[in-house]
């Protein structure tokens, strides 16, 4: 609820500290004493338009201070921990209007926008009078009223809850139809790409040992001939082996003869022998590897040739084909697991919808069936309220073909307030009294279910009297009950109910020049009896207050006991 409101150089308002209890609140005073001008101080305090024009005369800059004594789990104190701020303690809103018209808003101290000032605002306080733009409960929010009124809140959590989750999928469905029609150009691509690949079958490091082979088969040509040549000299009819083989032979004979004769010349020439015998088979080893099929040059070639050319063509190293090839054939199983899960999602989406719809329509059901609950409430109370002959109804627009998180209904409040006149939105259709007069019935069949915590009713009893205004002033008093309720009125049978009193007048500024050039501030001062009772007489009976004006005030005091 609203514990305290503190304005600071505001039009007529120079400097105001008030307190609020639970209960019925009532203001009253003079036309023109500032209860509008409190009224559009405590609006701007809860994210209503700024106006240089609020700003006291003389003044640089005006504010508005308003703090709240919540529950732990309220509403607003959610809201504000969405938006990063300390909770903990009051949640205070307070707004400075500059005289250039410019505004700074705070909650807690910590600035933030006039759109989350706002926010909290609503979630905080309502404003109603027989003004349209004064009240805060419009079309937009009757779907939501209707459903607190019935209960519907969790069934309505559900439908939203189910609407995300269909949104969700369809979402999911055409990122992956996205994925998968691109898939879908490149499969020939793709297919073609992976099928050459496969049938080319590269090898990480073979095109390195191709390249060493060929190098080795073209040196090798070049040097076949000299091996040959070599060979020929060492192993033909020239060869000088066996020659020395003869020659050796000869000496061997003659070795017992003259042994430390032939002995070095011996071993000097087997040692030739063998040393022309190794040359010999060197040169054999090295034909037999020169010995190459020129087939085979020709094949390691055409390798070399493709294992480049598929290089080229997908521009990429020899040595990256092989993991190319896999990437291509896992782009084509993608594609095809592409294509088994857009039609899982096909069918995942198709339920998802059927469960909306089929929440929605149960949804739809029920506000059906709360309508006309809430439709008998607020007509029951219309009557005191001298609207016996109006009628209120609760108009639901379903439209399957709109889906929205807030199910397939749009819901408006529409009234009658003659019987054969053309029924339409409660407000265009009624007058600034009668729309003042529905909005408190309303809010009387609402009672807790769907109100924010403070309730503000502007003058609601203007035009009515006696039996109407008491009655008004009985249904502000049960609204009370549940939650805050302040009421500017001049109506002494409301006031005669409050549980707190505050009176606003006007009068001399501290420091004014002396009249007639006075400047004039608006003062409120909380009344107790016989204060109280005395405002009471002067608003039964004008300017003169009588004694049966008191007599009259005391008995209404009593009565409303």
């Amino acid at each position: 609820m609203l514990a305290q409101l503190a304005i600071r150089d505001i039009v007529l308002i120079d400097r105001l500290d008030l307190s609020f209890e639970a209960g019925l609140s009532v203001l009253t005073g003079e036309t023109g004493a500032g209860k509008s001008i409190l009224l559009d101080a405590f609006a701007l305090a809860l994210g209503g338009r700024g106006d240089g024009g609020l700003v006291r005369a003389g003044a640089a800059q005006g504010q508005v201070s308003a703090a709240f004594d919540l529950p732990a789990d309220h509403a607003a104190r959610r809201l504000a921990r969405e938006q990063g701020l300390d909770v903990e303690g009051d949640l205070i809103l307070r707004r400075v209007q500059m005289a250039d018209g410019r505004t700074r808003a705070f909650v807690n101290d910590a600035t933030v926008s006039v759109q989350t000032l706002r926010a909290l605002g609503a979630a905080l306080v309502e404003i109603h009078g027989q003004h349209a733009d004064r009240a805060l409960v419009d079309a937009s929010a009757h779907r939501a009223l209707l459903d607190a009124y019935g209960g519907l809140g969790a069934q309505a959590g559900g439908v939203a809850a189910a609407f995300r989750r269909w949104r969700a999928l369809e979402a999911e469905q055409a990122e992956e139809a996205a994925r998968v029609a691109k898939a879908r150009a490149e499969a020939d691509y793709l297919r073609h790409a992976h099928e050459e690949l496969t049938t080319l079958a590269p090898e990480a490091g073979e095109e390195d040992a191709l390249a060493a082979r060929r190098t080795a088969m073209q040196q090798a040509e070049k040097v076949a001939g000299d091996l040959r040549e070599a060979h020929e000299e060492l192993s033909g009819e020239g060869s000088p082996i066996s020659g020395l083989a003869a020659t050796l032979r000869g000496l061997e004979r003659r070795r017992p003869q003259a042994p430390e004769l032939i002995e070095p010349p011996s071993r000097a020439l087997d040692a030739a022998l063998d040393a022309l015998e190794a040359a010999r088979q060197a040169l054999e080893d090295a034909l037999e590897a020169a010995d190459f099929d020129p087939a085979e040059l020709e094949r390691v070639e055409e390798r070399l040739f493709a294992l480049r050319g598929a290089s080229r063509k997908y521009s990429a190293p020899v040595d990256s084909l092989p993991a190319l090839a896999e990437r291509y054939g896992a782009d084509l199983a993608a594609l095809d697991a592409g294509e088994a899960r857009l039609a899982q999602l096909g069918r995942d989406v198709i339920a998802a919808r059927a469960a909306y719809d089929t929440a929605a329509g149960a949804l739809s059901v029920a506000r059906a069936k709360t309508a006309k609950a809430l439709d008998a409430a607020v007509m029951k109370e219309l009557a005191p309220l001298k609207l016996e002959r109006a009628r209120f109804m609760t108009m639901i627009a379903t439209d399957a073909a709109q889906p929205a998180a807030e199910g397939v209904d749009r819901v408006e409040f529409w009234v009658e307030t003659n019987p054969g006149s053309r029924p339409g939105p409660m407000m265009k259709i009624a007058s600034g009294g009668e729309l003042a007069r529905f909005m408190l019935a309303l809010k009387v069949a609402l009672a807790e279910r769907g109100s924010a915590p403070t309730l503000v009713f502007d003058e609601i009893d203007t035009g009515v009297g006696g039996a109407v205004a008491d009655a008004i002033g009985h249904r502000l008093k049960r609204l009370a009950g549940g939650v805050q309720v302040l009421a500017v009125t001049h109506a002494p049978q409301v006031a005669a109910r409050a549980d707190a009193h505050l009176r606003i007048s006007k009068s001399e500024a501290p420091g004014a020049k002396p009249a007639p050039r006075a400047a004039l501030a608006t003062r409120v001062e909380p009344l107790a009896e016989p204060a109280r009772r005395e405002e009471i007489a002067r608003m039964l009976a004008g300017a003169t207050i009588t004694d049966e004006a008191r007599a009259a005030a005391g008995r209404l005091i009593e009565g409303a006991k």
